[in-house]
């Protein structure tokens, strides 16, 4: 079956396999429901053979992996909502996480988040993304692979010594701004990030895997430290939901999605987003349903979402929202807005009085035409709503069919290792150029003395010669004086 029952209003509200591409919302207030709505449709997309991406910000989602237990009051929503088919029962997940404690590491190459993600991770303004894209592009050029950390704090060291000939090539590099750069690596780096810049790379087709079943697995990254450094937790779904846009095939519309994408937390993704990058978010969302993924925000109000994205998501489920502030009452005046209006339903006013487990509920139906809201008693998941004992979650990781690839750190030669090969060669001929002059120094120096002894000093018999000679020429020169002198005085 590719359809999956949210839940029964007036009538059963069906979430249909072939518009889930078309993306969707789920909102709602803190304790409203919205985690167990997220579990529900991961279940049921699962049944369906489709797998799923989610992040788990409390823990509680990694319940999907065992079976729930019998309540009283779900046999009671069961019944009121006519499901036919419930029973108590696990999916099959896979957990993730960026620092490989709660599961598989995930990891990326610097070269593969690029200029772009990574300033936003650092937090670099304008000018300093434009240095550090100037040092990508001189990696690019120079054939330097930039996998962690290391490598790209080697290459802004290269980048600094051989500054005039780079700034000359790529564009100013300035000194400040490379200084600032390499503080936010810092800052990175004690937060953690250097697990994750590493290799192995997390491949996607290991996120579209089926078990053995036919059933989609439910892939879940462990988010409760990673919410704690948010730009480093929305630059990463980021890159994820690129790198999803940029290597699927097109496929058109199909009888369900090869790929659904929770993201939680989603006012995260916008705070503080430059211009340039909400482009971007707008563009794959808008085009990456044609690669059959659908993308599912959650977040606490739907004004969280900018208008242009808000516009892309099809199906909703809005919890309750609470009324107490200005903000507030806004919030809950643009909810009721996005709905197809329903004349037997106040929508405002329902809003506000939700009960836990109730929503709001607008789905595409045929041709992909929104349905008019619902007021709706969502479906109970399947699975256990509350977090897994730290025994069960090492169960579940050892039966993952992905372990033996990520749990192995790669570390293989990139940027730090040839610029520091490059750097002892040059050292080693550095030392060898001085050592040939040193030598060559001694030489002359021993040259130099034995030509003063050749001109200063004379050997004896030289000497000797030399002596008798101006003896004779002074006895001769001492006669020849005398004979003058007696001839002119008149001696003989």
């Amino acid at each position: 079956m590719n359809d999956i029952l949210v839940g029964k209003g007036d009538s059963q509200v069906w979430l249909q396999g072939r518009y889930a591409n078309r993306h969707g919302l789920v909102a709602g207030a803190t304790g409203t429901g919205k985690s167990v709505t997220l579990m529900m449709l991961a279940e049921g997309f699962s049944r369906m053979g489709v797998p799923s991406f989610i992040a788990d910000a409390k823990g509680d989602i990694a319940g999907l992996a065992a079976a729930g237990t019998p309540h009283a009051r779900i046999d009671e929503r069961i019944e009121t909502i006519g499901i036919e088919d419930y029973s108590q029962q696990g999916s099959p997940v896979v957990f993730w996480d960026l620092w490989g404690e709660l599961g598989h590491p995930v990891r990326a190459t610097i070269s593969e988040i690029g200029p772009t993600l990574l300033a936003r991770m650092l937090g670099l303004n304008d000018t300093q993304e434009g240095v550090l894209s100037v040092v990508f592009r001189a990696a690019d050029d120079a054939g330097l692979l930039l996998l962690d950390l290391k490598d790209l704090r080697a290459l802004l060291n290269h980048v600094g010594e051989n500054r005039s000939a780079i700034s000359q090539q790529y564009g100013l590099v300035n000194p400040a701004s490379l200084g600032a750069i390499q503080r936010s690596l810092l800052r990175l780096e004690n937060d953690g990030a250097e697990h994750f810049f590493a290799e192995p790379s997390l491949a996607l087709e290991d996120l579209m895997r089926q078990d053995l079943s036919g059933r989609g697995i439910i892939n879940i990254l462990a988010a409760e430290r990673l919410m704690m450094q948010p730009r480093l937790y929305s630059s990463f779904l980021l890159w994820l939901l690129s790198e999803l846009f940029e290597r699927l095939p097109e496929i058109g519309d199909v009888d369900r999605p090869k790929l659904v994408f929770f993201f939680d937390e989603a006012h995260l993704l916008f705070s503080d987003c430059p211009p340039a990058l909400r482009q971007r978010v707008e563009q794959v969302v808008r085009l990456i349903r044609s690669k059959g993924v659908g993308v599912y925000f959650c977040s606490q109000n739907p004004d969280d979402i900018p208008g242009e994205i808000l516009g892309q998501l099809g199906n909703r489920v809005q919890h309750a929202l609470r009324a107490f502030t200005p903000r507030d009452q806004k919030a809950v005046r643009a909810a009721a807005e996005t709905f197809v209006p329903n004349p037997g339903l106040n929508v405002m006013e329902a809003i506000t009085t939700l009960g836990v487990g109730e929503a709001l509920v607008s789905t595409l139906g045929e041709r992909g035409i929104p349905q008019p809201v619902q007021r709706a008693l969502i479906s109970p998941p399947r699975c256990r709503m509350g977090p897994l004992t730290a025994e069960e979650r090492s169960q579940v990781r050892s039966r993952s069919p992905v372990g033996a690839r990520y749990d192995n750190v790669v570390d293989r030669e990139s940027a730090y290792e040839m610029l520091k090969k490059q750097a002892e060669i040059a050292a080693e001929a550095a030392a060898q150029a001085a050592e040939e002059e040193a030598k060559t120094r001694e030489a002359r120096a021993a040259e130099k003395p034995a030509a003063r002894r050749k001109s200063n000093r004379q050997g004896v018999g030289e000497a000797f010669v030399k002596s008798t000679v101006r003896t004779i020429g002074t006895t001769i020169g001492r006669e020849i004086s005398r004979g003058l002198l007696g001839s002119l005085l008149g001696r003989r």
